[in-house]
């Protein structure tokens, strides 16, 4: 029995194209690009054309980019950068998200109101729109920054990124998306979204982990939250992974270059998949149906089930799946994202995320509905046995 893959949002396996890019860097590039000697030399100009590769991608100008070590600490340095530069000129910060950020986000804005900040949550619609009336505190405010997610990691549901973004640059609020679920799913162009800040992470698209980057539009101004070098404009100091920014440049290149493709492939199996599940099982709960989703996500809500035990089930049938963000540690209970968005239903149903990649095929697709049904089914005879 072949294992199925279907937990592309938590991370994908590594592109050959990506290797290949990264492979001299891990060889004769080996150099520290800080290094003014020859070797040294060499790393700092693969550096330098990664930089520009990502930057030309994603519509931003090299000196926009900041290579990182994923998108938690990129995250960690818009939220955090920001409520560090108003707390030094002596002011208590003040940050904003929506109610369904990745909880990278949640933490950094968690942290500001632990130390004295204050920290606003945004509530969202089931359409995952967000709230007018706490928007207009945000701007009125004039809050460091508002964090909102690009593609909600969990559901899928695309969030007015673009909309929201331009408000908030007519409004001097400066917007920050996370954009690690959307690059390669929606079209993200920063030259025409007015956000000042983004994020975005290697191995969700191909590349390697440990390494992303933070977009920092020029004249969006942060402070630090690591010290000791003046490497990435003195933001992010330390010694470059060069093979990594390769990696990561490549990646993205290769993600903005086939999206338009790959969403409309990866779509079509996701609802193939959505319509086998649903007429297997037809009390299940899709969520994220209500606004725009991302093409590659199916989460959904199964009734009468335990959550641990379907997960476990599924893997022990070869089906690689995940209850919803990676970054929650195991947990099968219903999230933050899903009581945001749907109250108390949130919590009805086990929550089961598929997702969806460039190894995802129909043969994939309906292997895995054939095998999720049979656990299901077995689950629910066991527990109605015990009932």
């Amino acid at each position: 029995m072949r294992a199925i893959y279907l937990d592309y949002a938590a991370t994908s396996p590594l592109r050959p194209e990506v290797r290949a890019a990264m492979e001299p860097c891990l060889s004769d590039t080996f150099g520290n690009a800080s290094s003014i000697h020859s070797r040294g030399r060499s790393a700092r100009a693969a550096l330098d054309r990664a930089r520009e590769q990502l930057a030309r991608a994603l519509g931003a100008a090299p000196g926009e980019i900041l290579f990182v070590g994923g998108g938690t600490e990129a995250n960690n340095l818009a939220v955090l950068g920001r409520a560090d530069l108003r707390r030094g000129a002596g002011q208590r910060p003040f940050v904003a998200l929506s109610a369904i950020e990745h909880s990278s986000v949640r933490g950094a804005a968690e942290a500001v109101e632990a130390a004295g900040g204050e920290r606003l949550v945004v509530p969202v619609s089931p359409f995952g729109i967000p709230d007018a009336g706490a928007l207009e505190e945000v701007w009125t405010r004039k809050a460091d920054v508002l964090s909102l997610i690009w593609v909600n990691n969990e559901v899928g549901l695309v969030s007015p990124v673009e909309d929201v973004a331009r408000a908030g640059q007519e409004q001097g609020v400066p917007v920050h998306a996370d954009a690690v679920q959307a690059i390669g799913k929606v079209p993200v162009r920063l030259d025409r979204v007015p956000v000042a800040l983004a994020s975005g992470s290697a191995h969700k698209i191909g590349g390697p982990k440990g390494v992303g980057f933070l977009f920092v539009r020029h004249g969006t101004e942060l402070a630090p939250r690591v010290f000791g070098g003046g490497q990435e404009r003195g933001l992010r100091p330390g010694t470059e992974n060069v093979a990594g920014a390769v990696g990561l440049a490549e990646a993205v290149r290769l993600a903005v270059a086939e999206q338009g493709d790959e969403a409309k492939r990866l779509e079509a199996l996701r609802v193939r998949m959505e319509l086998r599940l649903l007429e297997a099982v037809p009390d299940a709960r899709v969520h994220g149906t209500n606004g725009s989703r991302a093409p590659h996500l199916l989460h959904l809500g199964i009734p009468g089930v335990d959550g641990e035990a379907l997960l476990m089930s599924l893997d022990l049938e070869g089906v690689e799946v995940s209850s919803g963000s990676a970054c929650a540690s195991g947990s099968t209970e219903a999230s933050p994202v899903l009581r945001a968005l749907y109250g108390r239903d949130g919590t009805e149903g086990a929550p089961l995320r598929f997702s969806l990649g460039g190894g995802t095929d129909e043969r994939a697709i309906d292997e895995a509905v054939e095998r999720t049904v049979r656990v299901i089914e077995r689950l629910s005879r066991t527990a109605s046995a015990r009932h």
